[in-house]
């Protein structure tokens, strides 16, 4: 098998082919802390988690850097507005975002920069690139010249001559409109570092091509992120880099957004839904199921009636594990898999595919578990376990099966209770007082139980 990605640059999907055999690079843009997460931030994460698990799955050794904006014109102003260390908001921020990741079950980088720790690398980048023709300092700014780079806007595909580049306040001495600031001279109460152009802080832009260059060296496989960044982020990456002589990314895959009622979910049009308040509300493995077993590359419309349908979906699947447990025993994940959930992911990571070959598992594994086939209840949740975790989404295994579905103290009290009324339904059975058991067990469906008799005994959950 393949695994074909789709590449932002190319338009298309692509074969993939790592630079090392064996080997993966990946850089992620992560989390601009000016503010705690919504579900939107948190998307791009976990759909970049699941292709981490997939390539893993797949044999290869993977590097995995997503780093952290740590200052940027938001995180400056928001220290003006409240009073605090802009350090002291990025850090409280940081920490949600990464308390967000690690409650949808993400696995942690294998490294984690700051933008605030690569000053010095920065310079050197902006040092190189003036040198070259390709930057300019005016006014205790730097600028890239994008006339300098005949590649720019090819992964945006725009037109130059109608480019309306984002500038920010202060940005004064552009030989051209179009140009953008790497580096943005220091006012008055704000951070500051000192370089050879005078005092100052970086752009947004440079901050990734420094990161990526330290981390992962002049070429690597993989650039990701979310589609907002295309431009002018990743297209003002691109040109930095490959200007000072980097090959840089050979893939660039984007992830789509996260809407309310058609527009993407943003702080700023006070539309977002905070990821911590989201796990109060939902279970975070529903959480995971809802964010990423979409195509990553489809928008997600944010409803509750969604969010319910993927509680009921994944409790469907998880109930089927419980009841093989039940029946069977511990089991481990199969060291194989259906063929056609390796072919779906193979392709451009094709989870809604993948997930219709865990559901129809789940379904030839309920029947075998009605007809008492204890054999092929075992092979089945065996190949259910192992499709999803590599979706990080297996009930069975860490940190799911740690944390539990529902309160441990809580389920044990109802379980006891429960029991209870179960061996007096069973009781009236046994003297064949058959209105009596069937009063009871309609009395506990009314109250949100689901009861199943099983050959090993009667069965509850919640329905």
């Amino acid at each position: 098998m393949t695994l074909r990605l789709y590449d932002t640059a190319a338009r298309k999907i692509r074969d993939f082919s790592p630079l090392v055999p064996g080997c993966v690079s990946i850089y992620l843009c992560g989390a601009t802390v000016q503010a705690a997460p919504h579900i939107g931030h948190i998307r791009s994460g976990l759909n970049f988690d699941i292709m981490r698990r997939w390539l893993t799955h797949r044999g290869y050794e993977v590097t995995f850097i997503r780093n952290v904006t740590d200052i940027d014109d938001k995180i400056i102003a928001k220290s003006a507005e409240q009073g605090r260390p802009w350090w002291a908001i990025g850090f409280e921020n940081e920490r949600a975002f990464n308390d967000a990741y690690t409650a949808l079950g993400c696995l942690p980088p294998t490294y984690e920069p700051r933008a605030t720790g690569h000053v010095p690398e920065m310079i050197e980048m902006m040092r190189t690139l003036i040198g070259r023709g390709h930057a300019y300092p005016a006014d205790g700014n730097v600028y890239f010249d994008v006339r300098s780079f005949p590649g720019y806007l090819e992964l945006s595909n725009q037109d130059l001559d109608h480019l309306l580049q984002p500038s920010g306040e202060g940005e004064t001495g552009k030989r051209d409109a179009r140009d953008f600031a790497m580096w943005k001279a220091a006012k008055p109460g704000e951070p500051s570092w000192e370089t050879p152009w005078g005092r100052g802080r970086p752009g947004w832009h440079l901050e990734c091509s420094a990161m990526a260059q330290k981390y992962l060296g002049a070429a690597f496989d993989i650039h990701g992120g979310g589609i907002d960044l295309i431009f002018p982020h990743h297209e003002n990456e691109i040109a930095q880099s490959r200007a000072v002589g980097d090959e840089f990314a050979r893939y660039w895959v984007h992830n789509a957004w996260v809407t309310m009622s058609g527009e993407k979910m943003s702080k700023s049009l006070g539309n977002s839904v905070l990821a911590a308040e989201m796990l109060k509300r939902w279970r975070p493995v529903v959480l995971r199921y809802y964010l990423g077993t979409p195509h990553y590359r489809s928008t997600i419309e944010y409803s509750e009636e969604a969010l319910a349908e993927a509680e009921s979906a994944f409790g469907r699947i998880e109930g089927f594990l419980q009841r093989a447990v039940e029946q069977v025993g511990e089991f481990a994940p199969a060291a194989d898999m259906p063929e056609d959930f390796a072919t779906a992911m193979d392709e451009d990571l094709g989870v809604p595919q993948a997930m219709a070959a865990v559901h129809i598992t789940v379904r030839q594994g309920n029947a075998a578990l009605a007809e008492g086939d204890k054999e092929s209840v075992t092979a089945l949740a065996a190949q259910v376990r192992a499709m999803l975790g590599v979706l990080g989404l297996d009930p069975l295994a860490a940190p799911w099966a740690a944390a539990g579905g529902r309160s441990e103290e809580l389920t044990g009290v109802v379980d006891t209770l429960v029991r209870l009324v179960l061996a007096q339904r069973q009781a009236a059975r046994e003297r064949k007082d058959y209105g009596t058991a069937d009063a009871i067990r309609d009395e506990l469906q009314s109250a949100g139980l689901v009861i199943e008799d099983t050959p090993s005994g009667p069965r509850w959950e919640l329905s």
